[in-house]
């Protein structure tokens, strides 16, 4: 059963319209009723038109009300949505501080999978499988998550470069054609530079495959293939810390599918490059 309605709601909460949000907080509020009333019906009890309701379905990324009603099921079924953040206390005990990180980068990894959506996880590794050349742009913390998927990339064969500083990224932005593949990585998917990068790239007929948050944003309304994680921790964000793990689980997925669309290639490659480490000697 599919779900992942009620970590949408969740998700988008605070960047929704507040003719939307009112809607959300009802949904949140009395899931249970939520998921038994017609469009008509909601909208209704929340003092909101339908037009809103659908509305807000389609900024979840959702083809319907009735494609949420079921996630919203699924979550009440599978009791997916009731893992909740734990603050992180600055001046708590060791103890409390390893609780909490490993509650947090847990539940983002399930709220990502939540809504993650299969088909577009196998259109962005068919396109990269494809690619004549994969050009990744991340910034900061987002920076680490696109040398991950450069070295997977390279370990397989594939013509990839990664780029941090903005002006780097341009350069390879405006060389990118049509068959090559931009990647955008921003957890937030406001990052400037990456804005600008991929808007370049695009210009220049290169596909994109973004990586942010779940919802629209200036990055992922720039893909072709959108990609999203989930996390709504409430504590401290300086280290971008259960999302980054989050991203890391996403990226994993991405070149496990990958992987599989060319196994017997992909197998000797990987074999190839894991001798010559292994032979590697250090002194």
């Amino acid at each position: 059963m599919i779900n992942g309605g009620l970590v949408a709601l969740k998700t988008m909460l605070d960047r929704l319209k507040p003719s939307e949000r009112k809607v959300a907080e009802y949904i949140l509020s009395q899931p249970e009723t939520a998921v038994r009333l017609s469009v008509q019906k909601l909208a209704e009890l929340c003092g909101a038109s339908e037009s809103t309701v659908i509305r807000l379905t389609k900024t979840l990324n959702m083809s319907g009300f009735q494609e949420l009603k079921l996630r919203i099921a699924g979550d009440i079924n599978n009791d997916a949505a009731s893992g909740s953040y734990q603050e992180i206390v600055m001046d708590g005990t060791v103890e409390s501080i390893i609780q909490a990180v490993t509650v947090n980068n847990k539940q983002s990894i399930d709220d990502t999978v939540s809504v993650m959506s299969p088909g577009e996880m196998m259109k962005a590794a068919q396109i990269l499988i494809h690619a004549k050349k994969v050009d990744i742009y991340g910034v900061g913390a987002s920076g680490v998550i696109a040398q991950d998927l450069l070295q997977k990339l390279t370990r397989i064969k594939m013509w990839c470069n990664a780029y941090s500083d903005l002006h780097a990224q341009l350069t390879s932005a405006v060389n990118l054609t049509p068959g090559d593949v931009a990647f955008g990585i921003s957890y937030s998917g406001q990052t400037e530079d990456v804005i600008q990068s991929l808007d370049e790239a695009k210009k220049h007929g290169a596909t994109i495959i973004t990586l942010t948050k779940f919802g629209s944003s200036p990055i992922a309304d720039l893909g072709d293939v959108k990609l999203f994680v989930s996390s709504v921790e409430q504590s401290i964000r300086s280290g971008a810390m259960a999302s980054r793990i989050a991203m890391l689980n996403v990226i994993d997925i991405l070149f496990i599918t990958l992987a599989s669309q060319q196994h017997e290639k992909v197998i000797n490659l990987l074999e190839k490059s894991r001798i010559a480490i292994r032979r590697t000697k250090r002194f």
